[in-house]
C-alpha cells in the first residue's frame, strides 16, 4: 500500500515471477524500506544488472598505478580485486601487514586469523562493512566460482562471517576512520579512500592517511623508517 503496488504484483516479486520492475518501483520500495544510499543502489543493480566484471586475479596492475604507489611514502596503499584479494602493496603498506598471516585475501585475514582482533581496534565494525562490499559486489561477479569458494570457505570456517552474512548488509564506500594497533608504533588513527581504477573492473585502490602533526602521522613516518634498502613495491600471490 505504502509503495502503492498491487498485492498480486508485490508478491510475483517476492516469489521471483517477475523479474524487471520499473525504476519506480525501485524507487517506491527503496523508500518505503527506508533503504540508504548505498543499499538502495544495490536494489536498482539486483532489478537492473549492468555487464558482468571479467575479473582475474592475475590480471596485471597498470604500471602507471604502480608508479603512483611508490610516490606515496607516508600513505599506506594496496590494490584489491572483488574478493578483497591483496594484489600489490607499497612499502609502507607491507610495513603495515608485515608478519601477519592471511594478509593476502582481507576477508581470510579478517574471519581466519585471531590476531586481525588485536589489529583492528575495532573489529566488528570493520568486519561488518568488508562483508558488506563483498556483498555489494557478489551481483556483478556471481559466476565466479573462486568468490563462490571463498564465502564457502568463510562460512564453514567462521561463525562471525555466517552471522554477517545472515544479515545481507552491502555499503559500497567507508566513511569513518579506521583505528588500529601496529605491533611496533602502537595505535593508529587513519582516514582511508578507495578509488575504482579505470580499466580494471572490479579493482579497487585503497589509500590511507594520518591527520597532519597527529601521533598516527609521527607513527607512520617512524614506520616508513623501520624498512631497509631502497623504496619498493610488494605483488602478492
Amino acid at each position: 500500500m505504502l509503495a502503492g503496488l498491487s498485492i498480486g504484483y508485490y508478491t510475483r516479486l517476492e516469489q521471483g515471477k517477475q523479474r524487471c520492475p520499473s525504476e519506480q518501483v525501485i524507487g517506491a520500495l527503496a523508500r518505503v524500506f527506508c533503504l540508504d544510499t548505498d543499499a538502495t543502489a544495490h536494489l536498482y543493480e539486483l532489478a537492473h544488472p549492468r555487464a558482468r566484471i571479467r575479473e582475474s586475479t592475475h590480471r596485471p596492475i597498470d604500471p602507471d598505478v604502480v608508479r603512483l604507489m611508490e610516490r606515496w611514502t607516508h600513505a599506506p596503499a594496496f590494490v584489491v580485486n572483488h574478493r578483497w584479494d591483496v594484489l600489490v602493496r607499497n612499502r609502507l603498506s607491507t610495513a603495515l601487514w608485515e608478519g601477519y598471516e592471511y594478509v593476502d585475501n582481507l576477508m581470510r585475514f579478517t574471519f581466519l586469523n585471531p590476531e586481525s582482533r588485536e589489529f583492528y581496534l575495532e573489529w566488528e565494525k570493520e568486519a561488518a562493512f568488508k562483508v558488506a562490499h563483498l556483498r555489494a559486489t557478489t551481483v556483478a561477479v556471481h559466476h565466479d566460482a573462486f568468490l563462490r569458494d571463498l564465502i564457502a570457505e568463510l562460512s564453514g570456517n567462521s561463525e562471525d562471517f555466517r552471522r554477517l552474512w545472515a544479515r545481507h548488509d552491502v555499503c559500497i564506500t567507508a566513511r569513518e576512520p579506521k583505528r588500529l594497533h601496529h605491533r611496533r608504533v602502537g595505535d593508529l588513527i587513519l582516514w582511508c579512500q578507495m578509488f575504482s581504477i579505470e580499466g580494471a573492473p572490479g579493482h579497487l585502490i585503497f589509500v590511507s592517511q594520518a591527520e597532519p602533526g597527529s601521533p598516527s602521522e609521527h607513527a607512520l613516518a617512524r614506520m616508513a623508517g623501520m624498512g631497509r634498502g631502497p623504496r619498493h613495491i610488494t605483488f602478492c600471490h
